[in-house]
């Protein structure tokens, strides 16, 4: 399966959707994720904890767990082929940058087959996923 950092966030700390993720994340032999993930996740854990949504103890424990599942995913590179496949996909779906490069990770990291799963929260990302061919996932 693709994932998103949208739906990596609720592994992370615990939200509505995070035992649903982490159920998801359970089943799936070889989790592959986009190589700038990471540092989007860490953003919205820094958002977090700026909003005082999240306390000090609680980011630091999430960005140990984010480190920890970093190592243990299959990480898509920043390549040229990514950076032509996110044009395309802004040329095609009202995406964001970051967005358009995560499905072009996801395009490339399938090469090509349809049906793949794409695990994602992000409406819109969802949307031009599907679009794209892939299973996303959660479904519903």
């Amino acid at each position: 399966m693709f994932w998103d950092s949208s739906a990596l966030v609720p592994l992370l700390v615990s939200e509505a959707r995070s035992t649903e993720m982490s159920a998801l994340l359970r089943s799936d032999p070889l989790p592959a994720i986009w190589w700038a993930s990471p540092v989007e996740c860490q953003s919205a854990l820094q958002r977090r904890r700026r909003e005082n949504v999240l306390e000090a103890p609680a980011l630091a424990r999430a960005l140990e767990r984010l480190q920890r599942l970093a190592e243990d995913l299959d990480v898509v590179a920043p390549t040229l082929v990514v950076r032509e496949a996110a044009g395309r996909a802004l040329a095609s779906h009202p995406l964001r940058a970051a967005d358009a490069l995560q499905l072009a990770a996801a395009l490339v990291w399938s090469d090509g087959a349809t049906g793949e799963p794409f695990v994602c929260l992000d409406d819109r990302l969802r949307d031009a996923a599907s679009r794209e061919g892939f299973d996303v996932l959660p479904r519903g």
